[in-house]
């Protein structure tokens, strides 16, 4: 990608509850689900995680980044939360060759929105999708 591309593109920023971890990311989302899987549920406390993918190097850590707690494998699959508050940021997947940006944590309004539920054969029983987005039982191909 040239440097011209680069500089047209917009930057947002995202944060954790307490302000402690602050990270930029491109405003150039590849697409953006809801996901109902249990680990999802778990890690945000909701029914489900909003969240958009991008290529890792896309985003970068711009503050605390020393005390950010990692779950998982570090290089290839791996949960990213402030040390501190324990916010889920974003989420290292596809090999490491992706990030999840939990939607919550933008500061700023991304140009993307979530085009389907994902996971949805093990979503909460006591949550009901009301939307018309399309669902899926897996990551759709």
């Amino acid at each position: 990608m040239s440097t011209e591309v680069n500089a047209a593109v917009r930057r947002l920023t995202g944060k954790c509850l307490c302000g402690a971890t602050v990270y930029e990311v491109d405003d150039a989302f590849n697409y953006a689900m809801n996901c109902h899987c249990s680990n999802c549920r778990r890690a945000t406390g909701a029914a489900f995680k909003p969240f958009a993918g991008i290529r890792r190097d896309r985003l970068k850590l711009v503050a605390g980044n020393e005390d950010v707690i990692i779950f998982g494998d570090v290089e290839r699959s791996h949960d990213v939360h402030c040390g501190t508050c324990g916010s889920l940021l974003y989420s290292v997947v596809r090999e490491g060759a992706y990030v999840h940006v939990a939607m919550g944590t933008l500061v700023d309004d991304p140009s993307i929105r979530a085009s389907a539920h994902i996971f949805v054969g093990s979503k909460a029983n006591w949550h009901r999708i009301t939307d018309d987005l399309a669902q899926f039982n897996k990551f759709p191909e």
